[in-house]
């Protein structure tokens, strides 16, 4: 499902028109970036929660050279599905 068959779903859920539904979406995709950009979690109880984890520095290899590379540290975004949707999964 790409952006814009989430966002038919979503208005047809709604009763909404499709373009206040993309507006919802883009709404909450703002949302979620600039709380997980603060290192704030976003939890969402039965669908799941986004966060941020800190990725250490390590040592890597080329594929190509095979030489050893440093990887550096950063922080990466997560996410953890709640009990409901993992269930919906299997």
């Amino acid at each position: 499902m790409n952006k814009s068959e989430l966002v038919e779903k979503m208005a047809q859920a709604a009763g909404i028109t499709k373009s206040a539904a993309d507006r919802a979406l883009n709404g909450f995709t703002d949302a979620v970036t600039e709380a997980l950009g603060q290192g704030d979690k976003v939890v969402l109880v039965g669908f799941g929660t986004f966060f941020t984890s800190e990725r250490k520095a390590r040592t890597g290899r080329n594929p190509q050279t095979g030489k050893p590379i440093e990887i550096p540290a950063k922080k990466v975004a997560k996410f953890k599905p709640g009990a409901k949707l993992a269930d919906s999964v299997k």
